[in-house]
């Protein structure tokens, strides 16, 4: 969204912190005191950062993109947006898994490239959109337990700042974008379709989103389920 000018206004204005819990919930916070669409929360730690599911997320130091932003009148597919719009800074190889995680595949196997997080008041015509992005991440930097599943764009941390500027001008475009392009641009970076995969509730292989975002699954059983919340886990080769 522009300004009378045309100029870019996300990301305005900016509060950037050297160390602080969750971007999000500073965020939020402003958004309750009354902070304007565009507001912009950076830091270079984080200390309590969390994505879906109540999951933390990991990033040392200096070395990652994380940033929440606070959009007023935010439109239905904002998660599906963010993907987007991340997917076009970090490069061709850049997928999406359902319904926001942005992964490069590697051996079959997805790895973790950004968290999006989307939280905040519907009711009361307001989100914050929550996005890491490892920049400048050094896996081997990384617990064991996480370096398998994650990616990294691998440049400098002097790549940070920039990274962020392209990526509000792509979420400037792809917000003004109608929600056919957006559902469009997604299926384009799919990770999920034809392969199989689970959840808490089944089994069956995943077919693409429909026109809300949803997941459709084609059951092992016959017929066909959405999804439109909750977790799902690519199926391996052997499993």
């Amino acid at each position: 969204m522009t300004d009378a000018g045309g100029e870019i206004v996300l990301g305005r204005p900016r509060v950037h912190l050297r160390r602080t819990g969750s971007t999000n919930d500073c965020a939020r916070q402003l958004a309750i005191s009354g902070a304007p669409h565009g507001t912009l929360i950076t830091a270079s730690e984080q200390t309590a950062g969390r994505g879906r599911q109540g999951r933390h997320w990991t990033a040392p130091a200096g070395s990652s993109l994380l940033a929440s932003l606070l959009l007023r009148s935010p439109p239905p597919l904002l998660p599906l947006i963010a993907a987007v719009a991340v997917c076009d800074i970090a490069g061709d190889d850049a997928q999406i898994k359902w319904p926001n995680d942005v992964v490069l595949v590697s051996s079959k196997t997805l790895r973790k490239l950004a968290g999006i997080l989307t939280e905040g008041r519907p009711q009361e015509g307001w989100a914050v959109l929550g996005i890491g992005l490892n920049v400048a991440v050094r896996l081997e930097q990384l617990p064991d337990g996480l370096r398998a599943g994650a990616a990294s764009m691998g440049k400098s941390e002097a790549e940070i700042e920039p990274a962020l500027e392209r990526l509000l001008e792509a979420l400037e475009r792809r917000l003004q974008e109608p929600a056919q392009a957006t559902l469009e641009a997604w299926r384009a970076r799919d990770a999920l379709r034809g392969r199989m995969v689970t959840w808490a509730a089944g089994r069956g292989c995943a077919e693409g989103i429909d026109g809300e975002g949803r997941l459709i699954v084609a059951l092992d059983a016959g017929g066909y389920t959405t999804l439109d919340a909750g977790e799902v886990h690519l199926e391996l080769p052997g499993q």
